[in-house]
């Protein structure tokens, strides 16, 4: 298929090629009830993987000391940020009304992530598996920090391909339970993250290549050895419903602090999207929780946009940024991916409301203007959600359909989801304030 045949299904893809910054809104979004039903995931499914993650809280106190505060559990602040929310109005144009939150997933605990609830809960319920398929689990989860529970995690091995981040969670977890753990990383991932892994004595297998190379190079290796297991970002369920974890926790955070969401007080959240399996499962989540009350948006590099063209033309994974003429390189490590997820783009394409792209040079400066405003660093590719809020307003005729207008928008919350930054060294900080 040629790129006039692609524009023909969906004319923003024409903007989308010429890399500009686009806010697509989402045609096909249906009411949540009507939706609910047919999704391959539900409720019950998140209930089970909070359950999990809250049995394997002891085990993860122990191993990890900064989780003792939460008691095992790995969370991280909500944060109202007014003095952002001035700089963006100010020097944006953004007129943001309402309350601008930022839920700061860059600094969760362990590694620094929003991939520290995905991966995090794969590599646990992968161990939980084998553990219980072996008669090893009899109630207390603390057994995993024994020198026997290493010693026979020791034969087995994970294997992941990734950016940066969702390498970090699965090599740090996979190497605390004692897996012989592999992350394949792109030419796009940092340096540093690489250098960290490797300090935990995980094994990384670096690729002159982008994202989808080291998926498959990672996929095909861990086929190859019967007592492998592969994290697939593009198709996993278990990472899906570990990201999905966040709304019902984003919800008593909301309450504590008086935000209502409801008819007249909706909430928007804008979340920056690689392959789409951290969005896409906090979306879900959010559904859950506040039904058709929230409107998720999805924001990509505009050089790295797959999910809006799998979902835009309806090609899902059978479409690559490379097919339009970009290239698939950014600033934003996390978010460089060229071809989506299907099975992300399946489940979430009548739930998200839209997607929008932003440049590399505006992720800097969203990065000096929350660190000048609030004092609070967070990585660039982070800095993609603030994209949504400034450009919220561009999306009038959503807006309008949706009566999301005068004191209703005047009502709202917002959140800008952080998904990475606590763990970045200070050498690297300098150098992305000067950018």
């Amino acid at each position: 298929m040629n790129v006039e045949e692609i524009i023909k299904k969906a004319s923003v893809v024409a903007r989308v090629r010429a890399a500009e910054e686009v806010v697509w809104e989402n045609p096909g979004v249906r009411p949540f009830e009507e939706v609910k039903g047919t999704l391959p995931l539900s409720a019950a499914d998140i209930d089970d993987a909070e359950a999990r993650l809250a049995r394997f809280a002891p085990f993860i106190a122990k191993k990890f000391p900064e989780t003792a505060p939460l008691h095992g559990i790995i969370e991280s602040p909500l944060t109202e940020i007014g003095g952002m929310k001035s700089f963006l109005n100010d020097s944006f144009g953004a007129d943001i009304t309402g309350r601008l939150l930022l839920k700061q997933d860059s600094h969760l605990a362990v590694s620094g992530s929003v991939k520290a609830r995905g991966g995090i809960y794969e590599v646990l319920k992968h161990t939980e598996d084998l553990a219980l398929e072996n008669g090893l689990l009899h109630g207390d989860y603390t057994v995993f920090d024994s020198d026997a529970s290493r010693e026979f995690f020791g034969k087995y091995a994970i294997h992941v391909g990734s950016t940066g981040n969702l390498g970090l969670s699965i090599g740090i977890m996979g190497a605390a339970v004692g897996y012989r753990t592999t992350v394949h990383m792109s030419s796009d991932a940092k340096a540093w993250k690489k250098k960290l892994l490797r300090e935990r004595g995980v094994t990384v297998v670096e690729y002159d290549s982008d994202y989808s190379l080291a998926v498959q190079e990672g996929r095909k290796l861990a086929a190859e050895d019967p007592f492998s297991y592969f994290v697939d970002d593009e198709n996993s369920t278990a990472l899906f419903l570990g990201y999905a974890v966040a709304a019902r926790r984003l919800k008593k955070q909301l309450a504590e602090k008086g935000i209502v969401v409801d008819a007249s007080h909706p909430l928007f959240a804008y979340l920056p999207c690689g392959v789409g399996g951290a969005p896409g499962g906090i979306a879900f989540g959010l559904k859950h929780e506040f039904g058709d009350h929230v409107f998720c948006f999805f924001v990509e590099p505009t050089q790295a946009p797959c999910m809006l063209l799998g979902m835009a033309t309806g090609l899902h994974n059978e479409i690559c940024v490379q097919d339009v003429g970009l290239t698939g390189r950014t600033e934003a490590d996390g978010l460089a991916v060229g071809r989506p997820s299907k099975f992300v783009g399946k489940t979430v394409e009548k739930l998200v409301s839209g997607v929008l792209t932003v440049s590399d040079e505006k992720l800097y400066d969203y990065l000096r203007g929350l660190l000048d405003s609030e004092n609070i660093f967070i990585e660039p590719s982070a800095c993609a959600a603030f994209q949504g809020a400034v450009k919220l307003r561009q999306a009038s005729g959503f807006l309008a359909s949706n009566g999301l207008t005068g004191e209703r928008l005047a009502a709202a919350g917002h959140i800008v989801w952080a998904t990475g930054g606590s763990m970045v060294p200070e050498e690297e900080r300098e150098i992305a304030r000067t950018k």
